[in-house]
């Protein structure tokens, strides 16, 4: 099968055509073999699906290189991707960015997070930005190790580092909560909002009205995690998972290899990211998590409530712990209100597409955010806002 004639628009300057990879790739990124292997995999791709089927890709890095790369216009028309909720600042409680917030009001404290942190709204309308801007000493981190020297530095101030993120991010904070134990600082907390990925795939895969037929999952998480965790799930769910990675040629092998085996009938876990993810994963980094760490339920903005959905701190780390959802001025957090005409939750729950919000692009910009999936760089509400979807 040639492109050229098979994709719809497929001349020369037409929307959604076999140039779309190329021109969103930039000149030079990619060279003529791996474009050779793109165009042999889509070929393949095409002559494979024989029928409608509907894919998850977990995390929000794959949504952002399939539209920055054009992927999604040279599927075939009866492959549909539906955007998962892998974007942790988007999937983070509201009320923990509330008690960050708190925090960073409070002359005494120092409060560390990452940068995209600092832009997601809470129920008020206040982010981390705008406490800045009012006196609240907020700062970006690199790395959460950063948080060590400022600790060392401001011995007489609380130093609050609000640790988001997967598998991926969490080894880090670990290492953190367990540098900080050895030297003794006892000015250094964890306000800790780390989600794991497999328990939210079990809950959604277990709902009813839940229409992916196969999940592409998150190669850096398998890479600390391994693949272990979703055996199950696919046998339970009957549904193919695929450990993917994030370039071109990576996407599109984990996405052949999905509808392969829904076209064959199969349902189970198939690693198409073997040059970086093992099934074991990382051991080092999953014995720090093991130490530090456990498992807890936990609020995921948009989905509710997922059993062990979420990372605590175990003894004796747990005496880092920020608890509990104290305002600064002693009254409880109150709840988050939703944003006016936002449908950020149904966007994370794969219900929706972003450009069916009627506040995207207009009310809604990555200038004024009015959800989460359009304050981070990786939210698909931002990813579609990009690369005009």
């Amino acid at each position: 099968m040639e492109l050229s004639r098979e994709l719809p628009g497929a001349q020369t300057g037409g929307d959604g055509n076999a140039n779309a990879y190329a021109n969103a790739s930039g000149s030079g990124s990619t060279n003529a073999s791996s474009m050779g292997r793109v165009h042999a995999l889509l070929d393949e791709l095409h002559a494979s699906c024989s029928r409608p089927w509907t894919l998850m890709e977990v995390c929000g890095g794959q949504t952002h290189a399939i539209l920055r790369h054009g992927l999604d216009q040279l599927l075939p028309p009866q492959l549909s991707l539906i955007h998962g909720p892998g974007c942790p600042v988007c999937v983070t409680d509201a009320a923990r960015i509330e008690q960050a917030l708190a925090l960073a009001a409070q002359p005494e404290v120092i409060l560390c997070s990452f940068g995209d942190m600092l832009r997601v709204p809470g129920s008020s309308g206040t982010d981390l930005l705008e406490q800045r801007a009012r006196g609240g000493d907020v700062r970006v981190v690199y790395s959460p190790l950063d948080v060590l020297a400022i600790a060392r530095r401001h011995p007489e101030r609380r130093v609050v580092f609000f640790a988001v993120g997967f598998e991926t991010t969490a080894p880090a904070t670990a290492l953190l909560a367990e540098r900080a134990l050895a030297e003794g600082l006892t000015n250094v907390e964890l306000l800790v909002a780390h989600v794991r990925v497999p328990p939210v795939l079990e809950v959604m895969l277990a709902d009813p009205a839940c229409r992916v037929q196969a999940i592409l999952a998150a190669g850096h998480v398998c890479t600390v995690m391994g693949d272990g965790e979703y055996g199950g799930i696919a046998a339970r769910h009957r549904r193919p998972i695929v450990v993917t990675g994030f370039e071109p040629e990576e996407l599109l092998r984990g996405i052949l290899a999905a509808v392969r085996q829904l076209e064959r009938g199969e349902h189970r876990v198939e690693n198409a990211y073997r040059q970086a993810a093992r099934p074991e994963g990382n051991a080092g980094a999953r014995a720090l998590l093991q130490r530090v760490f456990r498992p807890v339920d936990q609020e995921w903005r948009g989905l509710g409530m997922i059993p062990a959905g979420g990372l605590e701190l175990r003894p004796p780390y747990d005496a880092l712990a920020i608890r509990g959802e104290i305002a600064a001025n002693g009254a409880e957090v109150p709840p988050p209100a939703p944003a006016p005409a936002c449908i950020s939750g149904l966007v994370l729950q794969g219900l929706k597409k972003p450009h069916q919000c009627p506040s995207f692009g207009t009310a809604c910009t990555p200038e004024r955010p009015l959800g989460a999936p359009m304050v981070s760089g990786e939210g698909a509400c931002a990813a579609y806002y990009r690369y005009h979807r």
